[in-house]
């Protein structure tokens, strides 16, 4: 059966996204991996997500902008 294990979502800074994923929305933080290349693999996902509803372990991949035109794109 199909499925989305991970939705992308670019975002300013890693540090601020993850704060605001975990302490005001209450996601758990799923991976924070250096990837050795000045990015990291970043995962949150909805607290008690895995298995709920369909839901299994989708989550969102927190993508740091790299240019200006990604930063303009950020809601």
């Amino acid at each position: 059966m199909p499925s989305i294990a991970l939705v992308t979502l670019v975002v300013r800074d890693y540090d601020e996204a993850v704060a605001f994923y975990t302490d005001a929305l209450g996601f758990d933080l799923v991976e924070d991996t250096d990837r050795g290349d000045g990015t990291r693999w970043v995962v949150v996902r909805p607290r008690g997500a895995a298995g709920v509803g369909g839901l299994g372990n989708a989550g969102l991949l927190l993508a740091r902008a790299k240019n200006e035109a990604e930063e303009a794109a950020i809601g």
